[in-house]
């Protein structure tokens, strides 16, 4: 199973060598995001004003837990992303973020794999500076299509409070569209 878990990030990888703009993962952004994330989540009063957040969000003070595996398969979708030069939650092959997932070892529920393009766990971002600045950008709720990131990202409402294992991976670029992309996968496990 463990060779499993690596080898869906690494098929990945090998498919994007075909393109060339010499992205690069940056962990200390994806870190730098993720701590920024749990301190949203643990004082959002703070973030009110800054991310336009109403005050009667019930947004969950539930620290997110950092997991290995979700990193990797945020890093993997973020530098295909980076290297195809693409900006969507399904790859050009038709496969969404719960395949890869459930690829990598982690193991979600069937129900959540019935279409191979399901995406119930993932939040990219794409042209930000940093990967503070991306969940900034991501938890913004001006707009209805924001909405869903926000809600994922913040726990808000009974399923994605229920999410609590984390993972993010976080590239840069040379060339190509955006100049960096984000992959945040909140999720938990089928037990």
């Amino acid at each position: 199973m463990k060779a499993v878990s690596y080898m869906v990030p690494v098929v990945m990888l090998l498919l994007s060598f075909l393109y060339n703009n010499n992205p690069f993962v940056v962990k200390e952004e994806a870190q730098q995001a993720f701590q920024l994330l749990n301190t949203i989540r643990s004082n959002p009063e703070k973030y009110y004003r800054e991310l336009h957040l109403q005050s009667k969000l019930p947004i969950t003070k539930a620290p997110l837990r950092w997991n290995d595996t979700l990193a990797r398969v945020a890093e993997a979708k973020a530098l295909d992303m980076a290297k195809r030069n693409y900006f969507d939650h399904v790859n050009p092959e038709g496969y969404g973020i719960n395949f890869f997932i459930n690829q990598s070892g982690y193991t979600l529920n069937a129900d959540w794999l019935k279409d191979k393009k399901e995406n119930f766990f993932e939040s990219i971002g794409s042209g930000h500076e940093s990967g503070e600045a991306a969940i900034k950008s991501l938890i913004i709720d001006e707009e209805d299509a924001q909405k869903g990131h926000r809600n994922h990202l913040l726990g808000i409402g009974e399923w994605d409070a229920s999410l609590h294992d984390a993972g993010i991976g976080f590239v840069k670029c040379d060339g190509g569209k955006y100049q960096s992309y984000i992959c945040i996968i909140i999720a938990k496990h089928n037990w």
